[in-house]
């Protein structure tokens, strides 16, 4: 695929440097920069009552700030990083969201930490900006994880910037994935939709719809094939 098109690239004045560390500046910012146009796509396609699942909820910026939207939903944040409960529980209290629950510890490479289906099961799980910086292997997990809580009908979000056939759909992703890259962390880079595909196929979830959004990004639905 090679649909790039010439744009110019501009690096935001107010962005901080790329650090994934959940409770990081640059992770707030980006996180305050996407959640409306995230938000505006949940109100759609979410059930109206149910329990919906955040993985990789790091300080909980998301799920706090979709919640009030959602008050018949039960969210549940989680997070492999026990560090960052307190924080999520902060904003938790500081926003009043009644519906969000206390953060589960959830690995994605150990399912012995993942929830068991008989105490609940899940109509929506969703994840936020994990695959740049994360291992494509962690489409495994979640595939497999989704396997046992989606009910039926339920179905995974994944939002992010991907490659899609192996090239950039834009310019600004191209460019967004040389900086990550350049700071030679293993596994860091975005990853291709494909793969993600491909990594979820064995544990009968698949690709359902790519959802467009600002900023290049997509929203990733997967669902039981």
């Amino acid at each position: 695929m090679s649909n790039v098109t010439a744009e110019a690239v501009v690096v935001p004045a107010d962005r901080p440097p790329i650090d994934p560390y959940p409770l990081s500046p640059y992770v707030a910012w980006a996180g305050n920069r996407n959640r409306d146009p995230i938000l505006d796509v949940f109100k759609e396609i979410f059930p109206k009552s149910g329990n919906v699942l955040e993985l990789a909820s790091g300080a909980g910026n998301h799920i706090n700030y979709f919640a009030p939207h959602f008050k018949e939903l039960f969210l549940q944040p989680s997070d492999y990083d026990s560090d960052v409960f307190e924080t999520i529980k902060a904003k938790r209290a500081e926003a009043g969201n009644a519906n969000v629950a206390d953060p589960l510890k959830i690995d994605l490479t150990k399912s012995e930490t993942w929830p068991d289906p008989k105490d609940r099961l899940y109509d929506v799980i969703f994840v936020v900006n994990l695959f740049q910086v994360a291992p494509v292997s962690i489409a495994d997990g979640i595939a497999q994880l989704a396997a046992k809580l989606l009910t039926k009908d339920g179905f995974v979000a994944i939002y992010g910037p991907f490659k899609v056939e192996g090239g950039y759909t834009t310019a600004s992703n191209e460019a967004f994935d040389k900086e990550i890259l350049a700071a030679q962390v293993s596994e860091w880079g975005l990853k291709d939709v494909r793969d993600l595909e491909k990594a979820a196929a064995p544990h009968g979830i698949a690709l359902k719809k790519i959802l467009d959004l600002p900023a290049n990004n997509f929203i990733l639905i997967f669902g039981r094939a």
